[in-house]
């Protein structure tokens, strides 16, 4: 063995070429036995010691209720998304929100949920990403929304406003497009300070639970009868809508254009890749949001259908056809066009009008949409004398109290 080792050395020190040297090597190694096995051999051996008590688990595994689906946020006491196939079928139907309650998610353990006592006085409001009105269809839909696995703090004004109107657009597009799926979550931003940039945010309640500075909503939409190449050609059966919205009051004066990004750019910033069995594309808003123009190679897109394949239930919706061709920009197919402030002022009037429980009350609805110097239209006038003969007939008469 020493001598061969001699001869060894020698070989290295008078060969051409390092290639030469390791042959030797080798054959020295198989000569004496001493070749050393693959690392890989050892690796089930190694992961079993690690593992032996198991791995840390977050608690981010997709998560399926009546009818959203949502991973969690187990420190923010937040979901990182929650995601909506929305059709004009299944948005029908009466189930009001009044018989629902907020209240602690049972599936998420109770170290890792908000509690309603979190967000009391916090002064920000209950924010849905599957929103309620998605969910009229039937009272358990409805009731698994009020959960707070999908609730975020949210600003007040924002929730009633900019974020509503943005939800009464998914809801509108159902009446154009056969299929429109909505992933929603919140979004914690990095801000410039003192030159610097930091990832700062509010947390409320004992909880903890943290505050968004900014919403997202992807929205992707699809037309299943669109069959002759030249209305393919005209009317795109795909497309896609990426928005970041501030977690603030934002006035009937912006547009959802403003907040519209590229889908890599929200991607990015939210660390998850949406609707990962599309189709190679190039992305849809980034001409038009001044995005990132990079394109989902084939291996990205591979590697995507593989892992949801091993994580996921494969349904329906997930299959999307490929015949499709990648999506285009929603906002140039439909115009991204919310609702203005009169058309949103007679709808609010008309659900508080709906609601009023007293004459009283409703005078009042009424005597603030004057105010505003906004008239009533026909369906609100409607409504209004239908509730007013409604309330007249529950009154008791005037003089005599009920037993």
């Amino acid at each position: 063995m020493r001598l061969f080792g001699f001869f060894g050395g020698f070989f290295c020190g008078a060969a051409v070429s390092t290639g030469s040297c390791v042959t030797a090597l080798k054959l020295y190694q198989l000569e004496t036995g001493q070749e050393q096995k693959g690392t890989s051999e050892k690796v089930p051996e190694v992961r079993e010691d690690i593992g032996r008590f198991g791995f840390p688990v977050t608690g981010a595994e997709v998560r399926h209720y009546a009818n959203h689906t949502l991973s969690y946020d187990q420190s923010k006491r937040t979901p990182r998304w929650v995601a909506e196939h929305l059709t004009n079928h299944k948005l029908q139907g009466n189930t009001e929100r009044k018989h629902c309650r907020f209240r602690p998610d049972p599936a998420i353990p109770a170290c890792f949920s908000a509690t309603n006592g979190d967000y009391f006085r916090s002064g920000w409001s209950r924010g849905h990403m599957a929103p309620a009105g998605d969910n009229k269809q039937s009272e358990r839909f409805m009731a698994d929304t009020f959960l707070l696995s999908n609730i975020v703090p949210q600003n007040y004004e924002n929730n009633a406003g900019f974020w509503n109107r943005l939800e009464m657009y998914c809801r509108d597009l159902t009446k154009r497009f056969q299929d429109v799926w909505v992933v929603s979550g919140p979004l914690v931003l990095p801000q410039e300070v003192d030159g610097k940039r930091k990832v700062s945010y509010q947390v409320i309640g004992n909880d903890g639970v943290a505050v968004p500075t900014h919403l997202f909503k992807v929205i992707l939409v699809q037309n299943n009868n669109v069959s002759d190449k030249a209305e393919q050609s005209q009317s795109p059966p795909l497309a896609l809508g990426a928005f970041i919205i501030p977690n603030q009051p934002i006035s009937f004066e912006r547009s959802l254009t403003d907040f519209q990004v590229s889908l890599l750019e929200l991607e990015k910033a939210a660390g998850l890749t949406f609707y990962p069995r599309l189709p190679k594309t190039s992305d849809p808003a980034s001409e038009t949001a001044g995005g990132n123009s990079k394109t989902r190679t084939e291996q990205e897109i591979k590697s995507n259908n593989k892992e949801v394949n091993l994580n996921t239930e494969q349904s329906a919706a997930d299959s999307i056809p490929t015949e499709f061709g990648p999506p285009t920009d929603l906002c140039k197919v439909d115009g991204c066009k919310l609702m203005g402030y009169k058309e949103f002022t007679l709808y609010l009037t008309g659900r508080k009008v709906g609601s009023a429980r007293s004459i009283e009350k409703l005078e009042k609805f009424m005597s603030e949409l004057k105010d505003q110097g906004i008239q009533p239209d026909d369906y609100l006038t409607n409504l209004y004398q239908q509730k007013k003969e409604e309330l007249a007939n529950k009154e008791p008469p005037k003089g005599k109290t009920g037993v």
